[in-house]
């Protein structure tokens, strides 16, 4: 690990101006992602703002009958939540599906959303990766891709979000809260938060240089049954293969948004009009346009078996 310098602000803006004064810094709350890629010196900051002083570990319910989660509110803890479990139900399942108990301890709601979107050939210095090193190529695209994305891909990057948390967040249509430099706050709907590759990897998210998530909110509660299925090669501590966050209505209406099969979490809602027809209706179109690999195109079918356990459990 390469040396770095490090200070801990006493404000959001304060954090944030931080990091907008220089290039190479880097917030740092759990650090269950940023740590390991320092380790390895693919992440090599030069300053690191530490966040964890500055109160956002609540939550809290919103006017609008929602609920406010602190950017700084561990895994754990949000999903033991009893709020959570009641009436976010996919959100606590999706969580305790992620990691392991002892990194659920750390990794917080920001950083869970911030952690890099990669692949294999990401962690191996000696393979070409856009997303480490722009304009060095994707060795994934000639190599072993059978964890990686079927949709939503491009030329320079076929990796897919390892996240649980963000799979909910996106089926449940949450907002993340932000501050910058200036102190200037923003909303932006989970849609919108997280990137496809394009030509340009190495960017995850829609995030300004230096800008700071605070909280994610979410909106009232759908009701309905609340499932969350993540197929994976081992019962734990393993990113999914496909995974399905559901929330399913008594009439047969409702919404799925899909995990390990794209950049992001992947969700078209015009699909979800054909819910009460089905998995394979909904998947149908979906994954529309999908360009698998000879190794991945086992996920399209998985996509659809996972979804249709998910909905004959939740009619269950």
């Amino acid at each position: 690990m390469k040396s770095f310098t490090y200070e801990r602000p006493t404000s959001p803006a304060e954090a944030a101006a931080a990091v907008s004064r220089d290039p190479n810094a880097k917030f740092i709350a759990g650090g269950t992602n940023l740590l390991d890629l320092m380790k390895l010196q693919i992440e090599t900051p030069t300053h690191l703002v530490d966040v964890n002083g500055l109160g956002l570990d609540r939550i809290e319910a919103t006017p609008e009958g929602g609920l406010r989660v602190g950017a700084l509110v561990r895994n754990t803890d949000l999903a033991a939540d009893a709020r959570v479990r009641k009436d976010y139900a996919v959100l606590s399942r999706a969580l305790l599906a992620g990691a392991s108990g002892q990194l659920r301890n750390k990794a917080t709601t920001a950083g869970n959303l911030l952690q890099r979107t990669r692949c294999p050939y990401f962690y191996d210095t000696a393979q070409a990766c856009n997303k480490r090193q722009p304009g060095s190529g994707c060795s994934a695209l000639d190599g072993v891709s059978r964890q990686l994305a079927v949709i939503g891909a491009s030329e320079a990057c076929i990796a897919t979000h390892p996240g649980d948390m963000a799979v909910a967040m996106r089926v449940l249509d949450a907002t993340v809260e932000t501050v910058d430099a200036k102190g200037g706050t923003r909303k932006i709907p989970i849609a919108e938060f997280h990137r496809l590759p394009g030509d340009r990897p190495e960017v995850d998210t829609t995030l300004a240089p230096g800008e700071l998530i605070t909280a994610v909110t979410l909106p009232k509660p759908l009701g309905g049954a609340h499932i969350y299925r993540k197929v994976r090669d081992r019962a734990s501590y393993a990113y999914a293969l496909v995974s399905v966050a559901a929330v399913v209505q008594p009439d047969g209406s409702g919404r799925a948004a899909f995990g390990g099969v794209a950049h992001k979490p992947w969700r078209v809602e015009a699909a979800e009009g054909e819910m009460a027809r089905g998995a394979k209706a909904v998947t149908a179109q979906a994954f529309a346009g999908a360009k698998p690999t000879h190794d991945n195109a086992y996920k399209l079918t998985l996509a659809e078996r996972t979804l249709g356990a998910a909905l004959t459990e939740a009619r269950a």
